[in-house]
Parts: C-alpha cells; structure tokens; sequence
C-alpha cells in the first residue's frame, strides 16, 4: 500500500488527525475537503484552525477539494458524518475505481432506513471492499502523537493486516479483525450510551450510577452484538469495550458532554448547540433494530424516549430502577 498515496474524504478534526497519523507512518496522504476556499488556506498555513489548532500539518500531507485527487489511492478512510455515509459513497463512485478499499471511520447507523453503514456502502458500490476504522480515540490526541490503539476490521483478513500494518506507525497502533458487523456495531452503540452517562453526570447522581450504567449499558451491546451477527470477542476489545469506556467518561466526548447537558435541565436542541450529535441520530434506529430482534435494551430505549420527548431524564431513571430484578446476565 506504501506505493500509493492513502485518501482521506473529510478534514474535520478526525479526518485531519488520521491524515497526520497515516503520514507519520510513512504514507503520502490526500487530503480531501468541500471547500476549495479551506483547502487553499490549509495548503497556506498547513494548520486546520478551525477543527484543530495549533496542530501541524504533516509535510506528506496534500490537501484538497478536488474529489477526483482519491482516484489513484491505495485506500480511501471516509471521515464524513455517519448519516452523509450514503451521499458520499455515491459521490466517491464515480471517481473510485472498485478495486480501491473503503475505510468506514463514521460511527452510526442510517436513519430512515435502519441499515448499517457498511450496508449503505455496499449496495452504493457494490462488489467493492470496504472497512471499518474505530476503537478509543479521541482527534486531539490522535493529531498531538499520543499513544493511541483503535481496530480496523474487514472481511479479506489479509487486506485488513496490510491496511493495519500501514496506518500502524509511532503513536498509532492499528489491531486487525475479520468481523466487519461486531466493530461497527460497537462503534454504534457507544456513543447513545454515552448520552445516557453524560446525563447521569449532570444531574449529579453520582459515580456509582455512572459505572452501574457503563457495565449494563455493555451487556446491552452484547447481546444486541450477537444478535446481528457481531463477534462477543470483538466487543470485548477496542472498538467495543474500550471505546464505551472512554466514551462514557469524559465531556471531551462530544455524546458524553450533549447528555451531560441534558442532565443538567438543557433542551435537546440547546444541548446539541448546533453542532452534530451522533448518538442523537443513531438511537431511535438503533432501538428500532434491537425491538425489530426482541433485544432487550432499556438504557438505549431510555435515551431514545428523552430524545424524542417522550420521558424527561427523572422519568427515564424511575423507568430503569423500576424493572423487574432479574439474573445480572
């Protein structure tokens, strides 16, 4: 993969970390983003103000608004939002050979039609290979050269090793895993978990309450893992444990500081502030999935039913502490 340049299609904070993680691993990276106007100023000032200040642009790096620059690109990482998945997949067609792997770095399910995203991909191009990239990271740590470790599953178990291999490079270790199902459904779910413990955190009911939700809130993904066809030692890794964990425990989650906000007696819509939630936008059809299997998973349905203004928080927790005792698993 060395001898091609890698693709990233998204220069938001996350986009532009792993573009600087794949150059200091050794690969020339293409940088793509809408706005010529932001990729002008970038190829000036070589910093993404805007999404990460302070933060060098890595000398390997090109950026560009020209999507056609992906073409020739041993591998594309698609760092759009989750529910751009479809439209950009589309776009990306008619400039990616098929050959070219898709790297899903989104998390998320598609609403309105409930399918996962690598489903979205793959009747969008069909026949081609694609990929998911997630586990605990946060972008600021990722573009500061922290040590960070994160899965990247696909289905050709030997692409997926080579693909590891080469975003793999000081500070960045990239695992590999065939179960393409069980890492995007880990990377799903966590984050309308994580609104359930930023909630928590704002109404101010403690830290038992936060660990008694993250360990529920893992069985729930469990069993909704299994039921689609995930690997329960996936969940166990990276992309599921890990990444639950760090994204239930710190504001600098973006779903752990919205829900936080909810706690605190803030609107859904002041809460978001303008900015893009995507547990918000994955939760009413994550439950649809799980009702749609009979899985039960009342943290998830909880934070749906807030979502939707069906409960408020203080009805949710009566909710969830009134449920019948039952065997822990």
């Amino acid at each position: 993969m060395a001898s091609q340049p890698i693709g990233i299609a998204g220069a938001g904070a996350w986009g532009t970390a792993l573009a600087n993680a794949a150059a200091a691993a050794g690969n020339d990276v293409v940088l793509w983003m809408r706005s010529p106007e932001q990729a002008d100023a970038l190829v000036a000032t070589r910093t993404n103000e805007r999404c990460l200040p302070g933060v060098k642009l890595h000398e390997r790096i090109r950026p560009t608004a020209e999507l056609s620059a992906l073409a020739a690109s041993s591998a594309v990482l698609l760092v759009t939002p989750a529910q751009t998945t479809r439209d950009m997949s589309t776009a990306l067609a008619s400039v990616l050979p098929v050959a070219v792997p898709l790297v899903l770095c989104a998390k998320g399910i598609e609403r309105g039609s409930g399918a996962f995203l690598c489903d979205v991909v793959a009747e969008v191009r069909p026949g081609a290979t694609v990929a998911v990239l997630s586990g605990p990271s946060f972008a600021h740590d990722v573009a500061r050269g922290l040590p960070t470790a994160v899965t990247l599953a696909c289905r050709d178990t030997a692409l997926a090793e080579e693909m590891a291999n080469a975003l793999s490079g000081p500070t960045l270790r990239v695992y590999h895993r065939s179960d393409v199902r069980g890492v995007e459904i880990g990377g799903a779910a966590k984050n309308v978990l994580a609104i359930a413990c930023g909630a928590v955190a704002g109404k101010g009911l403690g830290e038992s309450a936060k660990a008694a939700l993250v360990a529920r809130g893992f069985a729930e993904l469990l069993r909704f893992a299994r039921a689609y066809g995930g690997e329960p030692e996936t969940l166990m890794g990276l992309s599921g444990l890990g990444d639950l964990v760090l994204t239930c425990s710190t504001a600098q989650s973006r779903n752990f500081a919205f829900g936080q906000r909810l706690g605190q007696g803030m609107s859904v819509e002041e809460a978001a502030g303008g900015k893009l939630v995507e547990g918000a936008a994955t939760a009413s059809a994550l439950v649809a999935l799980a009702r749609a299997k009979n899985i039960d998973m009342p943290i998830a349905e909880a934070v749906e039913q807030i979502l939707s203004g069906a409960w408020t928080l203080d009805q949710a927790v009566d909710a969830l502490m009134n449920r019948p005792i039952k065997s822990e698993h």
